[in-house]
C-alpha cells in the first residue's frame, strides 16, 4: 500500500491523472490479498475508499459516488465503536455523501437533499472536535448549508446559526492565518444579511469592520482585493456614503475595461453617487452616475439584470431628483417568483407560436424578452431551468435565423450548454438537450467554419442517438440531424465514408417516417439533397434521377401555406438545374426558375436564406446565357440573362442578414463570373468582395487563425482587382484598390495604433469618442488568450463572443468619429491623394501580376501615375521564381538577365522622365514580384547594364507602411542594441562569427555620448532579454539564426537561448519609435508563398510595428557574407559619426557594390541583403 499512497500524494502535487489511477490499481491490489479476516483489510478498503473520492471529484462525476460511499461502508463496519480509526472513517463517509447531496441538490433542487446535507455536515462536525485539524472546515461547511437553506426557506434560526458557526471558524483562524481573510468575509457576508432583513445597525457596524480587516489582509495586487473592496464599500452605502464611494472608486480602478465585474461596480458607484446627490445636490454625483450607467448600458446585455438595474437607476434619478433611491432596493435584481408574468406553460405556448409563424418581428423579442425574465426568477436548482434554457436557447437561434444577429447565435449556444450540463447522463431530457447544442453548433460552424464546432456537433449527435434506440419516438430525428452533420464534414474534407453513412442514416430515418408522419417531407428533403451531393462526386445518374423524385414528392406534402415550402422549391430547382447542365433538358431550367421566383416571394424580406435562392437565381441566369436559350420571365425583365445573373449574384452580395461569410462567398462568385462575363459590374464587385473581406477578417481575434481563413480565399483578389481598373484605364484607383485589398492582417493591426493627435486637438465634442476608440482599440489589441486543448469550449466561446462584441463597438465609435467634421474618411481606405505622399522622398513603383496581365505602376510626388504593360506573364514570373532558387551562379545570372529584360528595363526606360539618375526608388511588388530580388537584376555580362548602377532600392510591403514609417520625427538620441545568440536549442550548428560581429559593430558606431550600447549575447540572449532589448532601444542589430515558418509564418522567429523570438511577439510590442534594424539572420524577407500578398516575415513585421528602416535576407547567409557586408555597411552608415535612419538604403548600396568586384564571393550571397523602408 505503500506505493499506493506514495503516488496519490504525487497526485496531490502535480494533477497527473495517471497518478491517481496507478494509486488506484495498487489499493485494489491490496484490497484483493487482505481477505474478510486480515487485520489490515479495514486500512485497505479505507484507502481504496479515499482514491475512489478523489477520483469522482477530479471527473467532476460527484453523482457517482456510490462506489466510494460503499467501500467506505464496508471499512466502517470492521471499525466496530471504540476502533481508534472508526471517527475518521465516519468522517470520510460523511464527506462523500455530503458531496453527492450537495451536487444533487445543485442540480434538481430537492429540499430533501438539502435537509440531507446539512444533517450530514453536523454529523461531520461532530466528528471533528475541538483541537482537530478539519474543525474550521466542518464549521464553514455547515455554516454554508444552513445559509442556503435561508436562502430557500426564511428560517431565522439557520442565518443565526450559521453566523454562529462562521464566528467560531473565525476563532480558530487567528490574526496571521492564511484563511483569515476568507473567514472575515464570510462572517461578514452572513451579518450583512442579517441585517438586510431585521436592520440591526450592530450587524452592520460588525461587518464592515471585519471587512475593513479583510480587505487590510488584501493589499494592492492581492488577487481577493477587488471583491474585498466591493463588499465593504456595499455596506458601508447604508452609512456615510464618502466612504463607499471611494471604496466603489478603488474597486472600479482594479476592473478595468473588459473586466467581468466591471459592469456591477459601476452600477454600485452610480447609485452611491446618486444616492449622495440627494442628500446633497451635487450636480456632478448626478453627472458622474449617468456616464457610469451609460458604460453599462453600452457593455451589457439588454436582458441581462445589470442592464435592467442600470436602466432602473436612470429612469428612477430622471423621474425623483429629489427623492432617497435606495442601492439596497435596486440590488435586488427581481422580486418574489409570484410577481412572474407568465407560467412555464404560457411561455412554452408562446414559444411554440413563434416556431410557426413569424408574422409579428416584435412577437419574437417579446418571448425572448419574457424568457429572460423567467430565468431570473428560477435559480439554477430549479426543475424549470432546463426547459427555459432550451426554450430560450431555440427562440434566440430563430432570431438569428431570421435576422442574423451572431451574438443571438453566440448566446443561444451558451444556453445550450448550460442546458445540458442541467441534464446528466440518466436524465431523461439529455438527448434532447444533446439535440439542440448540437444543431446550434451545426448553424455556427455554417457560418464561422470552425471545425471545431462541427466535430463538437457530430460527437453530441452519436451520444443523443445512442439514447434514442429502436422504437424510440425521437429516433428518427436523431439519425436525421447526425447524417446532417456528416454531410457537413464530407463537404469540407471529402471523405466518401461519411457521405455514404450519412445517405444510409436518412433512408433508416425516412424509413421511420411512412406516408402521413408529418415530418415525412424534411426526411425526404435531406436524402435528396445527399443523393444528390453523390451525384456531384461520382456522377451517376441514378443519384439525380431519385434526388429529384424525392423533391417532387416532399414539395407534395408542401402545400401552398406551409412554412418549408420555400425550401422545397429552392431544392428541387437547384437539382433540376443540375440536371439541366448534365442533360440540357430547356424544361427543366424552365421549370428551376419558376421554383426559385416563387420560392423568392414566399420569403420573407430579412430571411437569410433569400441570399441562397438570389445566388440559385443567378446560377440559372447564367446557363440561360450559356445554352442561347431565353432566359426572360416576363414583362419587365431584362432580356439579356447574364444581366439578370450579374444582378442576382449583387443582391446576395448586399444581403446583410445572409450574414458575412456567405455574403463573402456570393461576392467572389460575382467577381468570378462578372469577370469571365462583363457587363461593366466587374470593378464593384471586386471593390465589395475586399469590403467583406476585411469585415470578416476584423471579426477574429488571433492573427494566426486570420492567416490561415485567408488560405481559404482567393490570394490574388487584390492584384485581380487594380488590373480590373487598368483595363479600363483608372490608374490611380488600381492603386487604391491594391493598397486596400494588400496586408489585411498587416492593415488591422495597425487601425488599432493610429494616433489620435489631430482628433484630440479638434474640439471638446471629438473628447468622448476618442476615450472610447483609445480604449477598445487597446482592449482589440491585446494578444487573445491562448487556450490549452483541455480548455472547456464555453470558456473559448465566450472569449470569441466578447471579441466580436468589441469589434462592434469598435466600429460604431468609428462612425460617430465620422460624423465629426474634417474626419468623414477616418480609417476609410486612403485615397490616391493620400497615398502619393509615399513618393515625397523618390517614386515607387508597384508590380502587379495577374492571370490577365502583368503590369508596373510608377508613383511620383506631384505628376500622374504612370502604367506600363510588362512583356511577360504570370506563369513565365512563376517559372523565374523556382529559377532563383537555384544557387550556382550562371544560372542566378541568367535569372536576373531575364527579370531585367522583363520586369526591370521597361520601368528603368520611363523612370528617367521622374527620377535622376543614382537616386532612390522603392519597389512595391504584388503577388509572384514579392519573391524576385528586382533591386539586382541586371545585364551579367561585359558593359551589361545593371540597375544598381542607375538606381539606390529600397522596398515597402505598402504605400500606408511608408507613409507611417516617416509620420514620426528622429530622436536625437540613440540606444543601440546588438542582440547575438551563436547556438540556440535544436540548432544543427555554431554561428562562428556572431561575437566578433556585434564587437565588430560596437567598434565602427559612433561612442558615448552620440550613442549608448548594450550587448546581449551567449546565455544572456533569451527570448524575455531580447524582448526587453527590442523595447528599450530604437536602433537594433541582431546576429542569430533566422526561421521563416511557412506552415504558420507568424511564428517565424529569430532563435535565442531558451525560446524563439517570434513575429507574433514583436507585432505585439510597440515600436513606432524606432529607427532602424540590422537582420544578420537567415530568410528574414522571405515571405509566405501561400499568402504572398500579406508580406509576413520579420523585416517586415518590424517595420508595420514601427520601425523605420530596416535591412533583412530573402535566403540563407554565409558567416563570411555577414562579416564583410557589415563592416562596409556600418563604414559608411557611421562614416561622419552621426546616425541617421534615411542613410541605411544608400549605406547598403554602397557595401553590396564593394562586394561585387569580389568574384570569389558567390552571386548569390552577394544580392540577398534587402531594404525596407524610409
Amino acid at each position: 500500500m505503500d506505493a499506493g499512497h506514495r503516488l496519490l500524494a504525487q497526485y496531490r502535487r502535480m494533477q497527473n491523472r495517471r497518478d491517481l489511477d496507478q494509486s488506484i490499481n495498487d489499493f485494489e491490489h491490496a484490497l484483493d490479498i487482505c481477505p474478510m479476516d486480515h487485520p489490515c483489510r479495514p486500512a485497505a478498503l479505507f484507502n481504496l475508499a479515499t482514491a475512489k473520492l478523489i477520483s469522482c471529484q477530479a471527473n467532476e462525476t460527484c453523482l457517482d459516488l456510490d462506489i466510494p460511499i460503499s467501500i467506505f461502508q464496508d471499512a466502517l463496519d470492521l471499525r466496530p465503536t471504540g476502533h481508534p480509526d472508526r471517527p475518521v472513517t465516519q468522517l470520510h463517509l460523511a464527506i462523500s455523501l455530503l458531496i453527492m447531496l450537495d451536487t444533487r441538490f445543485e442540480r434538481r433542487g430537492s429540499a430533501e437533499d438539502l435537509d440531507q446535507a446539512i444533517a450530514l455536515a453536523r454529523e461531520a462536525l461532530t466528528l471533528s472536535p475541538v483541537g482537530h485539524t478539519d474543525r474550521p472546515s466542518s464549521l464553514n461547511n455547515l455554516a454554508v448549508h444552513l445559509s442556503t437553506r435561508f436562502d430557500h426557506r426564511g428560517s431565522a434560526e439557520d442565518l443565526d446559526e450559521a453566523i454562529a458557526l462562521h464566528r467560531e471558524a473565525l476563532a480558530l483562524h487567528p490574526v496571521g492565518h492564511t484563511n483569515r481573510s476568507t473567514s472575515l468575509n464570510n462572517l461578514a457576508n452572513q451579518l450583512s444579511t442579517r441585517f438586510d432583513h431585521r436592520s440591526n445597525g450592530e450587524d452592520l457596524d460588525q461587518a464592515i469592520a471585519l471587512q475593513r480587516e479583510a480587505l487590510a489582509l488584501c493589499p494592492v495586487g492581492h488577487t481577493d482585493r477587488p471583491s474585498s473592496l466591493n463588499n465593504l464599500a456595499a455596506n458601508e452605502t447604508c452609512l456615510d456614503l464618502d466612504i463607499p464611494i471611494s471604496i466603489f472608486q478603488d474597486a472600479l480602478d482594479l476592473r478595468p475595461t473588459g473586466h467581468p465585474d466591471r459592469p456591477v461596480t459601476q452600477l454600485h458607484l452610480a447609485i452611491s453617487l446618486l444616492s449622495r446627490f440627494t442628500k446633497r445636490g451635487f450636480q456632478m454625483d448626478v453627472d458622474a452616475a449617468k456616464e457610469l450607467l451609460s458604460e453599462v448600458l453600452d457593455v451589457c446585455h439588454t436582458n441581462s439584470h445589470i442592464h435592467r438595474a442600470a436602466l432602473l437607476a436612470i429612469e428612477t434619478s430622471a423621474l425623483h431628483p429629489a427623492a432617497s433611491i435606495d442601492a439596497h432596493d435596486l440590488g435586488q435584481e427581481w422580486p418574489a417568483a409570484s410577481m412572474l408574468p407568465f407560467s412555464q406553460d404560457q411561455l412554452t405556448d408562446q414559444v411554440e407560436w413563434c416556431l410557426r409563424t413569424d408574422d409579428d418581428p416584435r412577437a419574437l423579442d417579446d418571448v425572448i424578452s419574457h424568457l429572460y425574465d423567467a430565468l431570473g426568477y428560477y435559480s439554477t436548482t430549479h426543475a424549470c431551468r432546463g426547459q427555459l434554457l432550451c426554450n430560450l436557447s431555440i427562440m434566440l437561434d430563430t432570431r438569428f435565423e431570421r435576422r442574423g444577429s451572431a451574438e443571438d447565435l453566440d448566446q443561444a449556444i451558451a444556453l445550450a450548454r448550460e442546458a445540458l450540463a442541467l441534464r446528466p447522463v440518466g436524465h431523461t431530457d439529455r438527448s434532447t438537450s444533446l439535440n439542440n447544442l448540437a444543431v446550434r453548433l451545426s448553424t455556427r460552424f455554417k457560418h464561422r467554419g470552425h471545425a471545431e464546432d462541427l466535430n463538437q456537433a457530430i460527437a453530441l449527435d452519436r451520444e443523443a442517438l445512442a439514447l434514442r434506440p429502436v422504437g424510440h419516438t425521437e429516433r428518427s430525428m436523431s439519425l436525421g440531424n447526425l447524417a446532417n452533420e456528416l454531410s457537413t464534414r464530407f463537404d469540407h474534407r471529402g471523405n466518401a465514408e461519411d457521405l455514404d453513412q450519412a445517405i444510409a442514416l436518412h433512408r433508416e430515418a425516412l424509413a421511420l417516417r411512412p406516408v402521413g408522419h408529418t415530418d415525412r417531407s424534411s426526411s425526404l428533403n435531406n436524402l435528396a439533397n445527399q443523393l444528390s451531393t453523390r451525384f456531384d462526386h461520382r456522377g451517376n445518374a441514378e443519384d439525380l434521377d431519385q434526388a429529384i423524385a424525392l423533391h417532387r414528392e416532399a414539395l407534395a406534402l408542401r402545400p401552398v401555406g406551409h412554412t418549408g415550402r420555400s425550401s422545397s422549391l429552392h431544392n428541387l430547382a437547384n437539382e433540376l438545374s443540375t440536371r439541366f447542365d448534365h442533360q440540357g433538358h430547356a424544361e427543366d431550367l424552365n421549370e428551376s426558375r419558376e421554383n426559385l421566383c416563387c420560392a423568392l416571394t414566399l420569403m420573407t424580406q430579412h430571411d437569410p436564406r433569400r441570399l441562397f435562392l438570389h445566388r440559385s437565381l443567378a446560377t440559372v441566369y447564367l446557363s440561360f446565357h450559356r445554352s442561347g436559350l431565353d432566359g426572360t420571365g416576363g414583362p419587365g425583365e431584362d432580356a439579356d440573362s447574364l444581366n439578370v445573373a450579374m444582378h442576382h449574384f449583387k443582391e446576395a452580395t448586399n444581403f446583410v442578414p445572409g450574414g458575412l461569410l456567405f455574403r463573402l462567398r456570393a461576392s467572389l462568385e460575382w467577381v468570378r463570373h462578372a469577370d469571365e462575363h462583363g457587363r461593366g459590374t466587374e470593378l464593384e464587385a471586386y471593390e465589395t468582395s475586399m469590403q467583406l473581406m476585411d469585415a470578416y477578417m476584423s471579426a477574429t481575434a488571433s492573427v494566426s487563425f486570420r492567416h490561415s481563413a485567408l488560405k481559404r480565399f482567393p490570394s490574388t483578389l487584390a492584384v485581380d482587382a487594380a488590373s480590373c481598373a487598368l483595363r479600363g484605364s483608372d490608374v490611380r484607383r488600381a492603386v487604391e484598390l491594391l493598397e486596400q485589398g494588400r496586408t489585411v492582417i498587416w492593415t488591422q493591426m495597425t487601425r488599432l495604433r493610429t494616433p489620435l493627435d489631430s482628433l484630440q486637438t479638434h474640439s471638446d465634442h471629438a473628447a468622448a469618442p476618442m476615450k472610447r476608440f483609445r480604449d477598445l482599440s487597446s482592449l482589440l489589441d491585446r494578444p487573445p488568450a491562448s487556450h490549452a486543448d483541455a480548455t472547456p469550449s464555453v470558456d473559448v466561446e465566450a472569449a470569441d463572443a466578447r471579441y466580436r462584441r468589441l469589434v462592434e463597438d469598435w466600429n460604431g465609435v468609428l462612425e460617430e468619429i465620422r460624423k465629426i467634421e474634417g474626419f468623414s474618411r477616418f480609417l476609410l481606405p486612403p485615397m490616391f491623394a493620400d497615398l502619393q505622399e509615399a513618393a515625397r522622398d523618390g517614386p515607387i513603383i508597384m508590380l502587379i501580376a495577374s492571370e490577365s496581365s502583368c503590369d508596373a505602376i510608377i508613383i511620383p510626388h506631384k505628376q500622374s501615375p504612370t502604367s506600363i504593360r510588362l512583356p511577360t506573364n504570370i506563369e513565365k514570373l512563376q517559372t523565374l521564381v523556382i529559377k532563383f532558387k537555384r544557387t550556382s551562379t550562371p544560372a542566378l545570372a541568367k535569372a536576373l538577365m531575364e527579370l531585367w529584360d522583363d520586369v526591370v528595363r521597361p520601368v528603368v526606360d520611363i523612370l528617367g522622365g521622374f527620377a535622376r539618375r543614382h537616386s532612390r526608388i522603392w519597389w512595391c511588388p504584388t503577388s509572384v514580384f514579392n519573391f524576385l530580388p528586382l533591386h539586382a537584376a541586371g545585364e551579367y555580362r561585359k558593359h551589361g547594364q545593371f540597375l544598381s548602377q542607375l538606381y539606390i532600392s529600397s522596398y515597402t510591403p505598402s504605400l500606408t507602411a511608408l507613409i507611417n514609417a516617416r509620420r514620426h520625427d528622429r530622436s536625437l538620441s540613440v540606444s543601440f542594441a546588438a542582440i547575438g545568440q551563436d547556438h540556440p536549442p535544436g540548432a544543427s550548428f555554431t554561428l562562428e562569427c556572431v561575437e566578433p560581429e556585434l564587437d565588430l559593430v560596437r567598434s565602427l558606431l559612433p561612442l558615448l555620448p552620440t550613442v549608448s550600447f548594450t550587448k546581449i549575447t551567449s546565455v544572456d540572449a533569451t527570448r524575455s532579454r531580447a524582448l526587453r532589448a527590442l523595447q528599450d532601444n530604437t536602433w537594433l542589430h541582431f546576429s542569430c539564426h533566422g526561421t521563416q515558418n511557412y506552415d504558420d509564418p507568424f511564428n517565424s522567429a529569430f532563435l535565442m537561448r531558451d525560446q524563439p523570438l517570434s513575429l507574433l511577439d514583436i507585432t505585439q510590442t510597440d515600436l513606432s519609435q524606432h529607427e532602424f534594424a540590422f537582420l544578420s539572420a537567415c530568410d528574414t524577407a522571405a515571405g509566405d508563398p501561400s499568402t504572398p500578398d500579406e508580406v509576413i516575415h520579420l523585416a517586415a513585421g518590424l517595420q508595420f510595428a514601427g520601425v523605420k528602416s530596416v535591412v533583412g535576407t530573402l535566403w540563407k547567409v554565409t558567416d563570411a557574407t555577414v562579416q564583410r557586408l557589415v563592416e562596409e555597411f556600418y563604414k559608411n552608415f557611421c562614416k561622419d559619426g552621426k546616425m541617421n535612419s534615411k542613410r541605411a538604403a544608400r549605406a547598403l548600396h554602397q557595401a553590396v557594390q564593394s562586394l561585387a568586384s569580389d568574384k570569389d564571393m558567390p552571386l548569390e550571397q552577394r544580392i540577398l541583403f534587402v531594404h525596407i523602408g524610409i
